[in-house]
């Protein structure tokens, strides 16, 4: 079973994301504190991480560079989020594998994030 890390500072986005996930057989840790992403990736297996980008003051971008920077993690494919227009190629830019803009339709989200992981087992 593929594990998701899904960062996210809004609680009922956070959830909802979650119980779409897992309703499609992913296992699912939910974060909604940015700064313990890298620490997340490091210990918990995580196949795929969904970040936003803005939360509490942290930008998402950031912690994606953060994730590329770091031995051992810098691999985990990241599929970044944002309701704000134009920010794709920002995130891309600093590292993402994919990006979704929000709000987003539910079977948009589940095939994003099955064509990474497919993608990433290919390798």
């Amino acid at each position: 079973m593929n594990k998701i890390l899904i960062v996210e500072d809004d609680h009922n986005l956070g959830l909802m994301i979650k119980d779409i996930l897992e309703f499609q057989g992913y296992e699912i840790e939910l974060s909604k504190k940015p700064e313990e992403t890298i620490e997340n990736l490091k210990t918990k297996n995580i196949d795929l991480v969904l970040i936003d980008k803005l939360m509490s003051g942290v930008d998402g971008t950031d912690v994606c560079r953060e994730i590329r920077n770091t031995e051992g993690i810098s691999d985990i494919p990241v599929l970044m989020m944002s309701a704000l227009h134009e920010v794709r190629e920002e995130c891309i830019a600093a590292g993402a594998t994919d990006f979704i803009y929000k709000p987003f339709e539910i079977n948009v989200l589940h095939e994003k994030v099955r064509n990474i992981i497919k993608e990433e087992k290919s390798l």
